[in-house]
């Protein structure tokens, strides 16, 4: 699955899980860390941790290898999966206020994506 489409994949997951403010930005030419980064919110610690598990898995059912690296839990109020070509940052929405991840990449191109309104 490339990057595009895996990050397409991640942002359905967190969607279908209620993740709220769901944004992809395109990261390809801009930083040699990742081609896509997700940021989305989640609204309690159990939250967080099924979203978490639903990108997982959900991915995972499509085809897609597991994340090749998960940072922080869902105490801590931020995590990241790391999917090479996708990383995804789910936080609670004090951290993602106060860390302001968007405003870091203000010249990334975001993707279109509505939420429960994209269609495949």
């Amino acid at each position: 699955m490339d990057g595009e489409k895996l990050a397409l994949a991640c942002a359905e997951a967190a969607d279908e899980t209620k993740a709220e403010d769901i944004r992809i930005f395109d990261l390809r030419g801009i930083s040699t860390l990742t081609d896509f980064m997700i940021v989305c919110s989640g609204n309690s610690q159990p939250h967080l941790k099924a979203i978490v598990r639903d990108i997982e898995g959900k991915v995972r059912a499509k085809g897609s290898d597991p994340a090749l690296h998960t940072e922080g839990r869902a105490a801590t109020r931020w995590v990241v999966l790391d999917f090479v070509d996708v990383m995804i940052h789910v936080l609670d929405q004090e951290m993602r206020e106060h860390y302001a991840l968007e405003d870091l990449w203000g010249d990334a191109k975001e993707l279109p994506f509505n939420g429960s309104d994209h269609e495949n």
